[in-house]
């Protein structure tokens, strides 16, 4: 499996991880949906934007998003 660090993905591949992970998460496409926003996440593509663009990894941002609900 290849890495999906940042150091090693360009941002279209970054982009595409982001799709395909969330694809799989809930099977439709992020496009016009409000899950996780509806969760209190905000909207999906705001949450891993600092991921694909290179700013934070995906486990940060995993990290940060449960924190408030872990006690």
């Amino acid at each position: 499996m290849k890495s999906i660090l940042i150091k090693d993905t360009t941002k279209a591949e970054r982009e595409k991880i982001v799709h395909q992970a969330l694809w799989g998460t809930c099977g439709t496409d992020c496009e016009f949906c409000s899950g996780c926003d509806n969760l209190g996440g905000g909207r999906t593509e705001n949450i891993y934007q600092p991921y694909i663009d290179g700013e934070k990894e995906i486990s940060e941002i995993n990290a940060e998003y449960r924190a408030p609900f872990i006690h």
